[in-house]
């Protein structure tokens, strides 16, 4: 990973399945909850302003997160493209990796409801913190 951005997610009761095992469906929101940090805290946009939809996610389980373990979610964008953007993902667990995942999330233009540009200041404060070379 590269300029890795980590939040903190709790367990909570309803997560858990009947093992008391975190339910391999809630990681997917534990990763929205660290996108969507990211995109305020990086980016400057507040949940209801984000322009950006999934496309890809890939996620693989370590482990399992169970009820008194304190997950984070770190991630780092690997790559951004015109329209798209790239994140990688690492959920830890007491400091073992829990899962990993990624995502293509793309920027959708909210009048026609399809893809377009990332704006060049959002686009700009990504390789700012991420440490990325602008598309030549």
């Amino acid at each position: 990973m590269s300029a890795e951005f980590t939040v903190d997610v709790p367990v909570r009761f309803r997560d858990l399945d009947p093992m008391n095992h975190v339910n391999h469906a809630v990681y997917a929101s534990y990763l929205e909850a660290g996108r969507t940090a990211y995109l305020r805290d990086v980016v400057g946009l507040e949940p209801e302003e984000i322009s950006f939809v999934i496309v890809d996610l890939h996620l693989s389980y370590e482990r399992p997160i169970t009820q008194g373990d304190e997950p984070t979610v770190a991630l780092s964008v690997s790559r951004l493209g015109d329209s798209s953007c790239t994140m990688a993902y690492e959920i830890r667990a007491d400091g073992d990796v829990a899962a990993t995942a990624e995502t293509t999330i793309v920027h959708i233009d909210s009048e026609t409801e399809r893809p377009s540009p990332i704006p060049d200041a959002m686009a700009e404060r990504i390789r700012e913190y991420e440490g990325l070379e602008a598309a030549a």
